[in-house]
């Protein structure tokens, strides 16, 4: 027996588009797994849902920031063995530039996306008991900040701190709560750091990573480690990616 292998298992993953959260899609489906995907741009999931290995997984498009689109995601769900909250932005700015719209619009997609999606989830009873598998991506930067993350860096720690309180909360009903860490990763994110910055910005950060920038498939298969059974007796953590 795998204790790798997702076959049998149903996983949603959102923020599916495009980046990890794609890739963690595709991963999922390579590894079995009947794989649900939602985010907001439909012709990127489309191309994600074209991706995925084998037959009959399902794409549903929503935007998580609208309370209407969270319902009626979660109306279309079958009872899921996985969930995989992959959405948020990367809004990069000096402190002395932080308004009230930009608090809301990182937390929203960020922060309260992800937190009101599992609360309609949870209430609608769409998670397996007994051995399902939460887990959200975070980031290598709630330990080490950067000049001009604080908004980013805020939303991925509440997003943590959110996450353990969340495997107290589920640990009677056998639902494991987890968090990944990585570093910085070949993304459309990344990209557009260089864009708005400069590539020199980005070459000192993958200096500064002891093994170099990292691949969504880096990021993807420790995912699939914690929704898998091999992961069985573990809750509450965070996995630091990158060797930072």
């Amino acid at each position: 027996m795998n204790a790798f292998d997702l076959k049998g298992k149903t996983v949603l993953v959102t923020g599916a588009s495009s980046g990890l959260g794609r890739q963690t899609a595709i991963t999922a489906s390579e590894y079995g797994a009947f794989v649900i995907i939602t985010g907001r741009n439909v012709t990127r999931l489309e191309e994600t849902y074209k991706s995925l290995i084998g037959k009959g997984h399902l794409q549903i498009p929503a935007d998580l920031t609208v309370q209407a689109d969270i319902e009626m995601l979660v109306d279309r769900l079958p009872v899921l063995d996985g969930l995989v909250h992959s959405t948020g932005i990367s809004e990069l700015s000096p402190a002395k530039f932080i308004n009230a719209d930009a608090i809301s619009r990182t937390f929203s997609i960020s922060f309260n996306a992800s937190v009101l999606l599992t609360t309609a989830i949870l209430s609608k009873r769409k998670l397996a008991k007994g051995n399902s598998s939460i887990v959200f991506i975070s980031s290598i930067s709630t330990m080490y900040p950067f000049v001009g993350g604080s908004m980013y860096v805020s939303a991925k720690a509440s997003l943590e701190a959110y996450s353990r309180v969340l495997a107290l909360e589920l640990a009677s009903r056998g639902t494991r709560v987890n968090c990944v860490a990585p570093a910085f990763v070949r993304t459309p994110m990344l990209d557009e750091t260089a864009e708005n910055f400069s590539r020199e910005v980005v070459d000192k950060i993958e200096q500064r990573q002891i093994l170099g920038l990292g691949d969504p498939v880096d990021v993807a298969n420790p995912i699939i480690f914690y929704l898998s059974d091999a992961s069985k007796w573990v809750t509450g953590t965070k996995l630091v990616l990158g060797g930072c």
